[in-house]
């Protein structure tokens, strides 16, 4: 029986590196309340956008989400899209970016204009130049890629046939990974398959895959007979077939299919869930996991991202709330690590008229004065976010061998309190960018702080909400706490007195 716990905990040990066709995704949202006049067209009055790296880099975000660390191989133009995308991916601390900049190219751009309250895409416009690259980059390619392999677990081709993956390309990168034992995952574009030839698994959609094969993949049965004839023709131990509304189909060679059903979910966005179903993949047969449980793995993380809107990523603590029994939980549903999440819990609290109050800590150590000031905090509303600072932003704050509970833990404990609603956590060394963006109506902070010195506040006050200082419990501070149970341990390794030979002073 294959241990998803245990899996998602080795996730953080394992990097895979990504090739492929990288590109900036602008998401333009609003609403359509009228038709243009000049055109029978709707009219969408925008009201927010969004850039986010796109392709094969959002692969690489979603294995960096998961936890593990991305090797990145990739071209951008010598424009700003080119230069946004560089700087977004250099500010990912488990991305390990290696980015070509061809000055012959544009650097591929999709604008997506998108109705926010249907979640309906009306029109998408694309910049680029779908044609392989010179002889020169690709050679910078293949010699990057090469020189990454003996360091990593798993290997992504992500392919959208902007061309970046030549033929050369590709068939250097699943030789490499063979001769040294790699797994190779390949999100396939290519025309005629073969060129994928020798890879580990190959994950066509239905259509892509009726196209590959000219073969009929109306009903599970034609699905899992082409699949098989794929996998023939490509040479491959196993293809993975995405369904959409109807799951996923696994062949492997030598084994009976297997088909998962999809998870009965609200789907929002489907952009960009190819990228998390081979993300996912690739990061567990890095550790070694079997298909089978990969592919239930990159099933349950596709229906995570297509509630999301946009192109979006999967966490480990998302992915394990997805796959785990619900009873084991109940508490986790109320944690946030992705903003994006939070962003939309919060939107429907107020849909329904509610109060959305805000406080903020590092709780390391949970005692009487945190459950006061939480209890207070949500009376004064009708739901409650917590903004918990990460494992970095506590090691800034409070200094070296602090926290002593990592940021899961100090999570888990605040979500299993009744008057905590949502845990949101934060790597900045303050939660002002966080209130800026949930617009909290009520913000709460202990009594040892001035209303004016209050993060945030006039954000809150600025749109009508109000401040509240609720009074210390005397004698609880975790730093005190922390204190305390140093001296007690030197107390009692002191009256134990010197060990003698082959005994152990235990503190």
């Amino acid at each position: 029986m294959f241990n998803f716990e245990a899996a998602l905990r080795l996730i953080s040990g394992q990097t895979v590196v990504c090739v492929g066709d990288l590109m900036l995704d602008d998401f333009v949202y609003g609403e359509v309340s009228r038709i243009s006049p000049e055109a029978p067209a709707p009219v969408l009055a925008v009201t927010r956008s969004d850039l986010v790296v796109g392709g094969a880099g959002n692969v690489a975000r979603n294995i960096a989400a998961l936890g593990a660390r991305c090797v990145f191989v990739g071209v951008v133009g010598d424009d700003e899209a080119g230069r946004t995308l560089a700087a977004k991916l250099g500010s990912e601390p488990s991305i390990e970016s290696h980015l070509i900049v061809d000055p012959a190219r544009p650097t591929t751009r999709k604008v997506r204009f998108v109705s926010e309250h249907h979640s309906t895409h009306l029109l998408r416009a694309d910049w680029e130049q779908p044609k392989p690259v010179s002889s020169a980059v690709e050679g910078e390619l293949i010699e990057l890629v090469e020189a990454m392999l003996p360091r990593i677990g798993a290997v992504v081709i992500s392919d959208y046939a902007k061309g970046v993956l030549t033929r050369a390309v590709i068939r250097a990168v699943i030789d490499g990974a063979r001769k040294l034992g790699k797994p190779v995952v390949v999100d396939p574009k290519a025309i005629d398959y073969a060129i994928y030839a020798g890879a580990t698994i190959i994950t066509p959609n239905r259509k892509e895959l009726a196209d590959a094969t000219r073969r009929p993949v109306a009903t599970e049965q034609e699905v899992a007979s082409a699949a098989a004839a794929l996998a023939r023709t490509v040479a491959t131990q196993a293809v993975l077939v995405t369904m959409s509304e109807d799951g996923m189909l696994l062949h492997v060679e030598g084994a009976d299919p297997v088909h998962v059903p999809a998870y009965a979910v609200r789907v929002r966005d489907v952009s960009g869930a190819g990228d998390t179903v081979v993300a996912v993949l690739a990061s567990l047969l890095a550790m070694g996991a079997g298909f089978e449980p990969a592919m239930r793995a990159a099933n349950a993380a596709a229906s995570v991202v297509v509630g999301k809107a946009g192109t979006a990523t999967v966490s480990a603590m998302e992915l394990r709330s997805r796959v785990l029994p619900s009873a084991a939980l109940a508490a986790e549903e109320k944690i946030a690590f992705d903003w994006a999440v939070a962003d939309e819990r919060v939107r429907g609290w107020r849909a329904q008229g509610l109060r959305v109050g805000f406080t903020n800590g590092c709780f390391d150590i949970l005692h009487p004065g945190h459950v006061k000031l939480l209890a207070k905090a949500r009376a004064e509303c009708d739901r409650l976010v917590v903004g918990l600072n990460s494992d970095a932003s506590v090691c800034r704050l409070k200094g070296e061998g602090r926290p002593i509970q990592d940021a899961h833990a100090r999570a888990d404990v605040l979500a299993a309190l009744e008057a905590v609603d949502l845990v949101v956590v934060f790597e900045q060394d303050t939660p002002l960018e966080l209130i800026e963006r949930l617009r909290p109506t009520v913000l709460v902070k202990g009594g040892d702080y001035r209303k004016e010195d209050v993060v945030g506040r006039e954000v809150v006050e600025g749109e009508g909400g109000h401040v509240i200082l609720v009074e210390l419990v005397p004698g609880h501070s975790t730093t005190d706490i922390v204190n305390r149970s140093g001296e007690r341990g030197s107390a009692a390794k002191a009256s134990a007195g010197p060990a003698k030979r082959g005994q152990t002073v235990k503190g």
